[in-house]
């Protein structure tokens, strides 16, 4: 190429590059002078308008509720359902200041006519020589309304000074009745504790039924602010079943929702919690997710706009391993065979005298299926509705100060003396230990007196006798030998092994139990004998008694008692989690050979078949083949009758543990196990 060319193909390429550029900077000058021009109009044409709508235009984000899973037993039969109820809400957003407290007065006003009742949460009354006193059996909340985040008062300070703290801090001044003042103190203090404001409506009264509905809706027309709402309210088609285990729902308290606020978990002041049993133990599961709208209003507090931003999504929908009609038949069982020990003892009690029975009122059984070892049925009696026991109303109160504790959740909860149902744990640790052999025998002279101080008494004289009939007979003697050969360190270590005095891995709250010798303050040498027949501090769980029967039964293979089933979504399609039967967790072996362990299964089976042994007048026709051991634990008043069983002998599928508080004679603890055997075999 020429010089001449080369010169000229450059100024080309310069001025193409030249035009570029220009056409560049037009095109970018045209899109700022549109965005001036846009700018000018929003700041100067149309200024003024968009800066009196940011004034005078507020957007709140409200919550809408979420629906509560459901839990059901192993069939899908409703432990805790849901159904639809109305209730009554204020919601600020809606409601005008100075019409909020003559709007309360007429609702109040309206349900007493209709005899309904709204939430009144003041721990003060107003008694009818128009003073004004706490209310009894609410001292947690006279404690949290003298509290230093409320009024900061003393703890000796009178309702009367509550009362006029509290109409400052409400500016109610000018209501001089005092029914009408105590009553509007009342939603105005329950509005603060449960934070009442745009976002969190006011919930004034739940579950009304549909008469009053209509009497709200006619009364309060043009009232705005007072809305009736349906929502889901917790039910139990069957109160009585198991209240203990399902648990129930109450309104979330303060410590409660900053707990779950440091879990990142997003509560409401005016939601329900678990507060014990299942409910709260899945409450994870079973809550769900609320919703949200938004909702806009003017500057004179006109609602504007109302939209959904967030859909609310459902619980989980919780299966548990209770068979609902197994659960019936304890239920029953206990409350018949409690019935009978007591009337049989106000019969003895007559010539014999007192601790003969006459003062059982109380017991539990569980039922475990010993190839996992869930719950098939767990009862504790006295029981209580749980349909009622939600309204935390005079029937709460009653339960509250029955002597017999029926809240009291016996089954997985309490600890009891075991008695001779212990034996069988001391016969695997002496069998393992080589203490003895199934030939060794100790003479029984109906009382064993090697420790003068810890004499222990035999139900019978049995003379030279071995295990098989020691454990058929529950020989005292024989085995307080044993536990003194053994020695208590050695005895307790694998009494844990068998999960005695351990928790069973229960979803739910459950005791823990004592272990003599491990838990106890102070400990002597004589002690150890007693232990080893099931005295001395040893206290176990109906549930440890059931999973020990059960790991006996499994050939010394501990698995992790359950009561979940498996959890799915809430239509109840979706399985989430779903507890694997072939694949039980397993927690522990015994540590107990296998010959050894048939030696005691072989002695619980003697039990049974043996003419002497102590549960062959109940079990020695039965049909179906039972292992078992009997236990009659002494504590003050009558003695406890306690009963562990597990069949098939030859194939196991499920493992008993039966606790009558002062039943004094076995056969009622055996016949709430036969009556359980017959609904599982039948």
């Amino acid at each position: 190429m020429l010089p001449s060319e080369e010169k000229e193909n450059k100024r080309q390429e310069k001025r193409f590059l030249q035009r570029r550029f220009t056409i560049c900077v037009i095109i970018i000058a045209v899109i700022f002078s549109g965005f001036a021009i846009r700018l000018f109009v929003w700041q100067i044409v149309e200024g003024a308008s968009y800066k009196k709508l940011a004034t005078t235009s507020t957007a709140y984000t409200v919550t809408t509720d979420a629906t509560r899973g459901e839990i059901l037993d192993c069939n899908g039969k409703g432990l805790a359902v849901n159904r639809t109820s109305y209730r009554i809400i204020i919601d600020k957003l809606f409601m005008k200041p100075e019409k909020l407290d003559s709007t309360i007065l007429s609702l109040i006003k309206l349900m007493n006519t209709g005899g309904e009742k709204w939430i009144d949460a003041l721990p003060i009354k107003l008694t009818s020589d128009g003073k004004y006193k706490f209310k009894e059996g609410m001292a947690d909340e006279i404690k949290t309304l003298k509290s230093s985040d409320y009024l900061d008062l003393k703890a000796s300070d009178s309702a009367e000074k509550c009362i006029e703290l509290l109409t400052a801090r409400y500016e109610l001044e000018n209501f001089k009745n005092k029914t009408d003042l105590r009553n509007l103190i009342s939603v105005h203090y329950n509005m603060e504790l449960n934070a009442y404001s745009n976002s969190t409506p006011y919930v004034f009264a739940k579950k009304i039924s549909s008469d009053m509905v209509a009497i709200i809706s006619e009364n309060m027309q043009g009232i705005s602010g007072v809305d009736i709402q349906t929502f889901l309210t917790r039910s139990s088609p069957t109160g009585s079943l198991a209240p203990h285990i399902i648990g129930a729902l109450g309104s979330i308290t303060q410590e409660e929702y900053e707990a779950k606020a440091k879990e990142g978990k997003d509560y409401g002041f005016n939601d329900s919690i678990g507060k014990f049993g299942v409910e709260s133990a899945l409450e994870d599961e079973l809550k769900g997710i609320g919703g949200e709208r938004l909702v806009q209003k003017d500057a004179e507090g006109n609602v504007t706009k109302v939209a959904s931003s967030v859909e609310a999504k459902p619980g989980h929908t919780v299966y548990l391993t209770l068979d609902s009609n197994l659960q019936k038949v304890a239920n029953n069982a206990l409350e018949k065979q409690i019935t009978a020990a007591r009337k049989h003892g106000e019969t003895e009690a007559l010539t014999k005298g007192k601790n003969s029975g006459e003062d059982c009122e109380t017991g539990a059984v569980v039922m475990l299926d010993v190839r996992d070892f869930s719950v098939l049925a767990a009862a504790s009696y006295p029981s209580y509705n749980l349909n009622k026991y939600a309204n935390y109303d005079d029937y709460y109160v009653a339960l509250s100060k029955d002597k017999n504790a029926p809240l009291y959740d016996r089954a997985f909860i309490g600890s009891f003396a075991p008695g001779s149902v212990y034996k069988p744990c001391v016969a695997c640790a002496a069998l393992q230990e080589g203490i003895i052999n199934s030939a060794t025998t100790f003479e029984c002279t109906k009382k064993y007196t090697f420790y003068p101080t810890n004499p222990v008494a035999c139900m019978g004289y049995h003379g030279y006798i071995s295990l098989n009939p020691a454990l058929a007979q529950s020989c005292n003697c024989y085995f307080a030998e044993t536990g003194r050969r053994l020695g208590i360190n050695t005895m307790y270590l694998y009494a844990e092994k068998f999960g005695l005095g351990e928790k069973t891995g229960l979803e739910v709250n459950e005791g823990t139990g004592i272990l003599a010798g491990r838990d106890s303050a102070t400990w002597q040498e004589g002690n150890t004998v007693q232990a080893a027949i099931g005295q001395s501090d040893n206290a176990f769980t109906p549930v440890q008694l059931a999973a020990y029967t059960a790991s006996i039964a499994n050939n010394g293979t501990r698995l992790k008692t359950h009561i979940v089933k498996e959890v799915r979504d809430y239509e109840r399609k979706k399985i989430l989690f779903k507890y694997n039967r072939k694949k039980p967790e397993e927690l522990n072996t015994i540590g107990v050979s296998k010959s050894n362990l048939d030696l005691v299964q072989e002695g619980m089976r003697s039990v049974v078949t043996s003419q002497s042994g102590t549960a062959n007048s109940i079990f020695g026709n039965y049909k179906v083949p039972v292992a078992a051991k009997t236990g009659t634990a002494e504590n003050s008043g009558s003695d406890h009758a306690v009963f562990i069983c597990y069949a098939p002998y030859d194939k196991p599928r499920v493992a008993i543990a039966v606790v009558i508080e002062h039943g004094k004679y076995g056969q009622y603890s055996m016949g709430v196990a036969k009556e359980l055997l017959n609904a599982y075999f039948k």
